[in-house]
């Protein structure tokens, strides 16, 4: 093989060694931590919401059992709980009427029946509503405590 055809594979070797190299973009950067999203909100006075939405085959048996619901690849459970914060910081049960409408990126609207649930000291408000695979989920939740109608919302990502 004469240096010029050696030179000249050389030459073509070298450039697409280059040209895959900048196939492959930006260099591999290091996971970034992404926080979960909030699960509480403080509302006025001492009233503080805390709550979820999860699919219920995230749930144990045991918790399924506790809540009343059936776990169901297409099914996420809505679990609010309104506590009164005292002084000390220590959260009371709060007696309260809550509701709740869940809306996805179609617009496609879900009343969220919900029921109360006692775990312990404290009572749940809790209602199932119907997911998909990769569905965005806004809820909004209204809570009538004390006398007064307050509300939040809150999105979840499936």
């Amino acid at each position: 093989m004469s240096a010029r055809r050696l030179a000249a594979k050389a030459c073509l070797l070298a450039s697409l060694v280059l040209a895959v190299a900048g196939c492959g973009g930006a260099a591999p950067q290091a996971a970034q931590f992404v926080p979960p999203a909030p699960s509480t909100t403080d509302l006025s006075g001492s009233l503080r919401a805390r709550y979820n939405l999860l699919p219920t085959l995230a749930l144990g048996e045991a918790v399924a059992r506790e809540y009343g619901v059936e776990r169901d690849e297409g099914t996420a459970l809505l679990v609010v709980a309104l506590r009164r914060v005292g002084a000390d910081g220590e959260e009371t049960s709060v007696d309260a009427e809550v509701s709740a409408e869940a809306v996805d990126l179609g617009g496609r609207r879900q009343q969220v029946a919900l029921r109360k649930v006692a775990t312990g000291d404290y009572v749940d408000h809790v209602g199932t509503m119907r997911v998909g695979r990769h569905d965005t989920i806004r809820v909004q939740v209204g809570v009538v405590a004390d006398g007064r109608r307050q509300q939040f919302d809150f999105q979840r990502n499936f």
